[in-house]
Parts: structure tokens; C-alpha cells; sequence
């Protein structure tokens, strides 16, 4: 039988010789993740089961959603994973960066399955790994079994063909494909992302196309590894699965990005999708650069050519939050860190910063923030009547510049 990378991973990590869409498969993970928010839930669901990881170099915690803590309340559900992670003496224990750029950087490997107790997991499919969401309580049975039970998804296939114009990034890309499939166009779907556009991507830019896949719904992201995934990984090899090309797919999306210009989501939905022309003139108070959607060295670069020697506008607020340390420090040497200070930005330690409302940009009644983040909810970064933009890094950047959703391409 013709099988896609999903389920050719799948059938690996159960034990089977095939599975298709429909069929449950108990499969062996690779790697267990939760992050400040989700650890604790996780814990007390682990600890009905057993008193044992199955494996504590294969569990990762991740201080990354409020860290430091900004709470006594945080402060505290830090100590109780603090605890948990001593208790188990996991080797996975980290409070310098965003989980899945972690993951990405240290762990996931071609053909893994990794499941994390954070929907946007679906990063890391980039490398040609299952990787996907579960909510807490699934994740303290993986912690204590080291299993999954998943009924395998349909495929969907974005064949991505052509090459991006200036000012036009990954991120105009998938949300041009969200604002066409809708939020929900891909439910429990696997979002399978191919064609030449893909080939000659960056593996950043790809983490970014996988990262929002659940945003249409999709169960997981996946892009098959190649060469420039190896190199990316430096030694990590894993196993390589590709689709055969007789392969059944639910459906199948041809998609020119050529033709494409700098797009926007509009609140709050992320599948209110626009070009920029159709907005551009819209007043903001804060602009964030960051989160593991766009918080990668790529985009911070981006960011800094359009804003190096430039001062942003008064009356806005910028906000940079490097994706891990590895990628701060980089850009530290590069010399992007510094000259986005000298703009007016307020950078802030690799993390998820003000991505989901907790401290270090939240924002206030009647207030908009144009971000490169991946959700535009209503009450996501603070006061439910604020409003939240999604655009790419060059977007962003250009916005903050001018003190309104700008187009990128009028400041390159």
C-alpha cells in the first residue's frame, strides 16, 4: 500500500508494517515535553499512573510561558515541576528559551515521534518527525508509559511552488493558506507541505510553515527531511521517511507564492487573513518580534535591516524575544541585538515574552499590537478588548518604524 510520511511514521513507531487514515496505532515516543503552564497538570496525572518516567532522558520540562516568574502564583507552579524534575532526575530540565525551538535545536531527530502538552508541537515536523499536541493528562501517561495512542490522520498536501517576491516571507505564506483553507479546513488533519518553494526554503522558514498548521486544525506539520535538515542538525540522524508518490491524500492544494504580497490576520481570528494593502495606515501601540513562529535569527536580521539607524515611532512600543539562547546570542554577535535597542526596542530573555498575555508586553484596553506570533484570540496578550495583528518580522518591524501597519517593501 502507497503511504504518506505520516503514516509511514506512524506504522514505524507502532510496530506495524502499514497504517492508514482511520486506523489507531499505539506508538513508541521519542521525546515527552510540557512547559510551565502544562507541567503541573501533567505531574498529578503521572503521578496516578506511577512514580517512574519511563525514560528521564526522554521527558522535558520547559520553563519558557512565564518565565522568570511574574506571579507568586507562576513563582509556585515553577516550584512544583522544579520538584518534579528533581524527584525523576531528568536530564531534560531548561529556562532558556521556547520549548519548541528547544526540541528543535537538542532533540528531535527525522522520523521521531514527539508529543508535547502545547498545541503548536506541530513545529518541529519540520525535521520529518510526528510530532503533535496532547493535552496535559496524555502527556503524564507518555511521561509514565512512554506510549501514545493517536488514530492516524488523512493527509492534506500544500504543494508550494515558485519563490516569494521581496517583502514576502514563510509567514505571508501559510497565513495566505489559513485565510484560504480556514481555521478549521484541516481538522485532525496531517498538513504535508512539498514543492519547490519547500525545497529551497530555510529549515526556519519551514519550522514556521509547520508551526501553524494547527491554526486550520491540522493534528501535525510535516516536511520531509533532506539534505539541509542534516546539515541543520549537525549529527542527528534519525530515520528518513518520504511519501511515495502514489500516496492517498484527502486533498491536494497547488499554491503559486509567487504571486503573493505581505499578508496580515486581523483579530481575531487567525483565518482573517488580508493583504497589508488592504489595512496598511492602522494606528498600533505595540509591536512584538518573537515566539516560536518568527523568534528565529532569520527574523531577527529581518527585522534589524529595516530598523538599523532608525528610530521607531514615539508612541509605540517594541518588544524582541530571541526564541532560545543559542539564536540571543547569535544575534548578540551579529550586531542585531544592539541596533534594535538603539531603535527604541525592549529586548527581553529568550522566551515566549508576551505571546500568551502573562508579562513583558501585555496589553491594555483599546490597544492593537501588530506580532509575529501565531494567534490573534481575543484576551491572548491581555485586556480582551485589545487587539492583536499577525505579520510577518519585516511587517512588524516596519509598523513599529512608522507607528502603523506599514508594507514592508517601502523600507527595504
Amino acid at each position: 500500500m502507497a503511504s504518506t510520511i505520516t503514516e509511514k511514521i506512524l506504522a514505524h513507531a507502532s510496530h506495524q508494517n502499514e497504517v492508514a487514515a482511520g486506523d489507531f496505532a499505539i506508538a513508541d515516543v521519542n521525546y515527552v515535553m510540557a512547559h510551565d503552564s502544562t507541567a503541573p497538570l501533567a505531574i498529578e496525572a503521572f503521578y496516578s499512573i506511577t512514580d517512574k518516567v519511563f525514560n528521564k532522558d526522554k521527558v522535558i520540562i520547559v520553563f519558557d510561558h512565564f518565565f522568570p516568574a511574574p506571579t507568586v502564583a507562576g513563582a509556585t507552579l515553577h516550584q512544583k515541576s522544579r520538584k518534579f524534575v528533581a524527584d525523576q532526575q531528568l536530564s531534560g530540565f531548561f529556562t532558556n528559551g521556547v520549548c519548541h525551538q528547544l526540541l528543535v535545536e537538542k532533540f528531535v531527530s527525522p522520523g521521531d515521534v514527539v508529543v508535547g502538552a502545547d498545541s503548536h508541537t506541530c513545529t518541529e515536523g519540520a525535521l520529518g518527525a510526528f510530532t503533535t499536541g496532547l493535552g496535559s493528562t496524555d502527556i503524564g501517561g507518555s511521561m509514565a508509559t512512554g506510549k501514545c495512542w493517536f488514530k492516524v490522520p488523512e493527509s492534506l498536501k500544500f504543494n508550494l511552488t515558485g519563490q516569494t517576491r521581496k517583502g514576502v516571507y514563510a509567514k505571508d505564506v501559510i497565513l495566505s493558506i489559513i485565510g484560504d483553507v480556514g481555521a478549521d479546513g484541516a481538522l485532525y488533519k496531517a498538513c504535508e507541505f512539498t514543492g519547490d518553494y519547500v525545497d529551497n526554503a530555510t529549515v526556519s522558514s519551514r519550522l514556521t510553515l509547520c508551526n501553524m498548521a494547527i491554526e486550520m486544525g491540522g493534528k501535525n506539520g510535516i516536511i520531509e527531511a533532506d539534505q539541509k535538515t542534516l546539515d541543520f542538525l549537525g549529527g542527528r540522524t534519525g530515520k528518513i521517511f518520504r511519501s511515495d508518490k502514489e500516496a492517498s491524500y484527502k486533498d491536494e492544494y497547488e499554491i503559486e507564492v509567487g504571486e503573493l504580497e505581505p499578508q496580515v490576520a486581523l483579530p481575531a481570528s487567525v483565518d482573517n487573513v488580508k493583504p497589508v494593502s488592504a489595512v496598511e495606515g492602522r494606528k498600533i501601540d505595540q509591536a512584538f518580534l518573537g515566539t516560536c513562529t518568527n523568534g528565529r535569527l532569520e527574523d531577527i536580521e529581518v527585522a534589524t535591516k529595516i530598523l538599523k539607524g532608525k528610530k521607531i515611532a514615539r508612541n509605540v512600543r517594541l518588544i524582541v524575544s530571541p526564541a532560545s539562547e543559542d539564536i540571543y546570542f547569535a544575534a548578540l554577535e551579529e550586531g542585531y541585538l544592539e541596533a534594535l535597542v538603539k531603535a527604541g526596542a525592549t529586548v527581553c530573555n529568550a522566551s515566549c515574552g508576551p505571546c500568551i498575555g502573562r508579562h513583558e508586553g501585555v496589553l491594555c484596553e483599546g490597544e492593537t499590537c501588530v506580532s509575529s506570533m501565531n494567534r490573534n484570540f481575543t484576551g491572548r496578550m491581555g485586556d480582551p478588548k485589545a487587539d492583536i495583528i499577525l505579520a510577518s518580522p519585516a511587517t512588524v518591524a516596519a509598523s513599529a518604524l512608522t507607528g502603523k501597519i506599514a508594507d514592508p517593501r517601502d523600507y527595504m
